[in-house]
C-alpha cells in the first residue's frame, strides 16, 4: 500500500522545493482538477488556449500575480512595476500574469527567463502572449502562454499591479496559491483547499495505478468503475 507523504508528516514545509518536486512528480493538473471538483471548487481549470511553449513543460509553485494593461505611449519608466516584482521573486514562485484579452505584444520572454530562474522561480503563466520561444524552449523554461509574437510590450503594455488578485484563463488567482501546469493546461488550488486537495490527488493516483492494472488485463470497466469508483 502506497504511503501518502502529507499524512505521515514526511513533507511539512509547504513551501519547500521537496514540496514542490513531489507534486511535479506524483500528479498532474487532471487529477488535481478532479479532487477538487468533489471539494465544490470548479472554476480552477484555466481556459484551453493557455499552452505550454513545449509538450514536456511541468510548473509547480507559488502564484506571484502581475496585472497588465493597455498603453499607448512610452512610460516614463518602462517596465517598473514588472521588474520590481521580478527583483523581489522568490524561490518556488510561479509568475503569473493577465494582459486582460490584450494581444498587442509579449509581456514575457528569453530574458525574463532567465532571470526568474535564476532567482528560484519555477515557471511563468501568461494570459496573453510571449516571444523569444525557440530561445525559451531551448532552456527548457516552463512557459504557458495564449500564443506568440515579436513584439515589444514596452509602449503597448504596461504591469498596472503585482501581488493583487487577477483572474488568469477564466480562474480566479490570489498571490501565494499553489498552481501546477502541463501538456492538458494549468489549474490553481486555492490555499484553503490545498491540504485536502494534494492529500486525496495522491490517494486518487493510488487508486488509478491499481485500476490501470486491472484494465489493461481485459476486465469489464463498468465493474471496475463500480468497484473502485475511479476513472
Amino acid at each position: 500500500m502506497s504511503v501518502n507523504p502529507l499524512e505521515r508528516g514526511m513533507i511539512l514545509d509547504k513551501f519547500s522545493s521537496d514540496y514542490y518536486q513531489l507534486i511535479e512528480d506524483k500528479l498532474y493538473t487532471a487529477v488535481l482538477a478532479d479532487v477538487m471538483d468533489g471539494l465544490g471548487c470548479q472554476r480552477q481549470s484555466m481556459c484551453a488556449d493557455i499552452r505550454p511553449l513545449y509538450p514536456e513543460a511541468r510548473v509547480v509553485g507559488r502564484a506571484a500575480t502581475m496585472l497588465a494593461a493597455d498603453v499607448y505611449h512610452q512610460p516614463d519608466e518602462p517596465y517598473k512595476l514588472e521588474l520590481r516584482l521580478l527583483d523581489d521573486l522568490r524561490p518556488g514562485e510561479v509568475v503569473l500574469c493577465t494582459t486582460q484579452g490584450s494581444r498587442r505584444a509579449g509581456l514575457w520572454g528569453e530574458l525574463l527567463s532567465t532571470h526568474t530562474r535564476a532567482k528560484g522561480g519555477r515557471g511563468a503563466i501568461m494570459d496573453g502572449l510571449a516571444r523569444d520561444a525557440a530561445r525559451i524552449i531551448q532552456m527548457r523554461f516552463p512557459v504557458f502562454a495564449s500564443g506568440l509574437i515579436p513584439a515589444d510590450s514596452k509602449g503597448r503594455l504596461e504591469v498596472i499591479g503585482i501581488r493583487v488578485p487577477v483572474e488568469i484563463g477564466g480562474v480566479p488567482v490570489k498571490d501565494g496559491d499553489l498552481v501546477v501546469g502541463d501538456y492538458d493546461g494549468c489549474v490553481i488550488v486555492p490555499r484553503e483547499v490545498e491540504d485536502d486537495a494534494v492529500s486525496l490527488a495522491l490517494e486518487k493516483v493510488a487508486k488509478e495505478n491499481v485500476v490501470r492494472d486491472i484494465l489493461s488485463k481485459g476486465a469489464s470497466i463498468q465493474k471496475v468503475f463500480k468497484e473502485h469508483g475511479v476513472l
